[in-house]
């Protein structure tokens, strides 16, 4: 799924321009959440809800019955809404029950009605009838996880539309450091901006005040201390990462260190080494070319490579393959070490 196609399906909603059936699905969360509750909110009058908005959640309803509430006319209103969150616990969706019932029903919709789907965590089996059904007959979004490179420029405009602007460092602050989980960023947005409601530009400094994220201990320090070989550093925060582990999960930190050395590798091959184009090249702001420049310049490639390996080796040891049981600060003090030395 692109974001246009997200924007679209809202910017219609917004417009007033309803579909009888939406069905959105896939790993993504936060897109599905959004447009349900728009539609929740926005598609029934607040006095009407009572009578014309029935919400069920898959693993409590059955097919029929949401069937027949599908079939049922508003009262007193122009529209009737009918949300299933959570669908994909509904038992029989995808066998020959619910592909009975919501074939009738695609088919021959109740125009009055809007029925939503949100069916989290997967999606059909395109080569299904049902898929297909649904393709042909409703409004289908698939919401699959956004690629890191994707991030920054999802935050600049998540930010943008609150009216805001934010700096390269707090931006990279967020997506280093929570991830690609979308939910989490832009509630953490908001908890953030609610804090700074006068200020125009979200820095560095407001990040670590507001989303908890150490100044001195942070996985953007982590690398800015391999980058220069610094093991004093190094082994600071990796100390304070061992005295907190809830807030600080070997397995992402893992995976920032692995994008971390696999830009290195591509700026060690490619030819072009100018700012502009490796900036391009990583999928970072031109602002951070030097830091991941001087990088590759203290590990040449033969030791990227190295590195590399270490780096797998510790994953699958986070994961409890094929090494014997470790605790996440061991292995994090001995990859450290083997990155360095």
């Amino acid at each position: 799924m692109s974001v246009a196609q997200y924007q679209e399906i809202l910017s219609n909603l917004k417009a007033g321009q309803y579909a009888p059936v939406y069905f959105l699905q896939g790993e993504e969360t936060y897109f599905i959440d959004q447009i349900v509750d728009y539609i929740e909110e926005h598609a029934v009058e607040e006095s009407m809800k009572g009578f014309n908005q029935v919400i069920v959640y898959g693993k409590d309803a059955d097919i029929p019955t949401i069937i027949n509430h599908a079939k049922g006319f508003p009262m007193m209103s122009d529209r009737k809404v009918v949300i299933i969150k959570e669908a994909q616990e509904l038992a029989g969706f995808d066998k020959e029950l619910g592909e009975k019932y919501f074939t009738n029903y695609l088919e021959n919709p109740q125009p009055s009605t809007i029925l939503v789907f949100a069916y989290k965590y997967k999606s059909l089996d395109k080569r299904k009838k049902l898929s297909k059904l649904f393709v042909k007959h409703a409004v289908v979004m698939s919401s699959a996880k956004m690629y890191d490179n994707q991030l920054p420029t999802w935050i600049e405009g998540y930010v943008k539309d609150k009216g805001k602007k934010i700096d390269q460092k707090a931006l990279f602050l967020i997506t280093e450091n929570i991830g690609n989980n979308l939910t989490r960023i832009s509630n953490e947005i908001d908890k953030m901006l609610i804090n700074i409601s006068g200020v125009d530009l979200i820095t560095s400094d407001h990040v670590y005040k507001n989303i908890g994220i150490s100044k001195e201990y942070n996985v953007f320090e982590l690398q800015k201390a391999l980058s220069y070989r610094n093991v004093m550093k190094a082994n600071e925060i990796i100390h304070y990462f061992k005295s907190d582990p809830k807030s600080n999960p070997l397995i992402p930190i893992i995976a920032n260190i692995f994008a971390f050395y696999n830009k290195i590798l591509l700026i060690h091959h490619s030819k072009n080494k100018s700012d502009q184009y490796l900036a391009s090249l990583l999928g970072v702001h031109p602002f951070f070319v030097k830091e991941y420049i001087m990088a590759a310049k203290n590990y040449p490639l033969s030791k990227v490579i190295d590195n590399i390996r270490y780096i797998k080796i510790a994953d699958m040891k986070s994961k409890g393959i094929d090494y014997p049981p470790q605790s996440e600060g061991e292995i994090m003090k001995e990859l450290v070490f083997t990155l360095l030395h």
